[in-house]
């Protein structure tokens, strides 16, 4: 088994000789979740060219769905990858980060460091060692976001490994998932009972997650879609698209024709998670 901490592979000395991963740390001195990538490219640790022959594939974050946060309360998201090493690896090492070159600070927006080190099992090949490795990301949004470290959009995995000579290898762009802001959505549909034929004014709002305030904010000029199901039924029809105001509310008209249910669905951006209001039922009266 040649997966093992860099304190029983290699010297202390040797191995902080070695440092050019970001946030590359003993166990110990490990930094929290919200450690801002920025400042590791910084000091200068990030080379064009790494002296290891570990490579990386296979990585899935979040089993491939998207990251969906409030704006508090922790969300474990799970990142799984394999490694390849003629040799063998000593230590691997995972941090997700948004930005365009990850070895300059100039253009490093955001970076979040997985709870500890990947965990990985070995399994000898032919012309070397794989590994199976998988860690978890605890994401706070009120601390890991809270000095505007990271944006809502695309992050990437960066995925970096020691081999058992303190070589290190990385690879900043393994696997991509999308970190959103979470939304609200209401409905409201009246007057009820209502009359069959008349007109029935549904509105509601929609906002989201904004990481700065901690607070929801009105989601401006997004367009969502008005649902309608028959009580019975088990599918809803489309009736229309409307869209929010710049405050985020929404307000539309549509005629009664039948007892039932109406909601409101958006659909979601890059940015933006999506969400379903809760139905509410209208009795129309013939």
């Amino acid at each position: 088994m040649r997966i093992r901490t860099a304190a029983t592979a290699l010297s202390g000395a040797l191995v902080l000789s070695a440092l050019v991963l970001p946030g590359a740390v003993q166990a110990a001195e490990r930094p929290g979740t919200a450690t801002d990538l920025r400042a590791f490219a910084s000091t200068g640790v990030l080379p064009k060219d790494a002296l290891g022959g570990t490579t990386f594939k296979n990585g899935v974050v979040n089993k491939g769905k998207d990251i969906v946060l409030g704006v508090t309360g922790k969300k474990a998201v799970p990142v799984t990858f394999t490694a390849f090493d003629k040799e063998g690896v000593a230590v691997t090492q995972a941090d997700l980060w948004q930005g365009t070159d990850s070895s300059s600070t100039d253009t490093i927006t955001g970076g979040l460091q997985s709870d500890d080190n990947p965990s990985c099992t070995e399994t000898p090949v032919q012309d070397g060692y794989s590994y199976s490795c998988k860690t978890v990301f605890s994401i706070d949004p009120a601390v890991a976001f809270k000095d505007g470290n990271g944006t809502a959009g695309t992050w990437k995995l960066f995925l970096g490994a020691y081999d058992l000579y303190a070589n290190a290898s990385y690879n900043d762009d393994v696997a991509r998932t999308r970190i959103k802001r979470a939304a609200t959505l209401t409905v409201n549909a009246s007057p009820e009972p209502v009359r069959q034929g008349r007109t029935i004014t549904v509105t509601g709002k929609l906002n989201y997650a904004n990481w700065t305030t901690h607070k929801y904010v009105g989601y401006a000029n997004q367009p969502v879609l008005l649902q309608f199901r028959k009580r019975g039924g088990t599918t809803y029809t489309t009736l229309k698209t409307v869209r929010t105001s710049r405050t985020g509310t929404l307000s539309t008209t549509t005629r009664a024709g039948s007892d039932g249910f109406y909601r409101f669905v958006f659909a979601g951006t890059t940015t933006t998670g999506s969400v379903t209001a809760a139905p509410d039922y209208i009795d129309v009266v013939r």
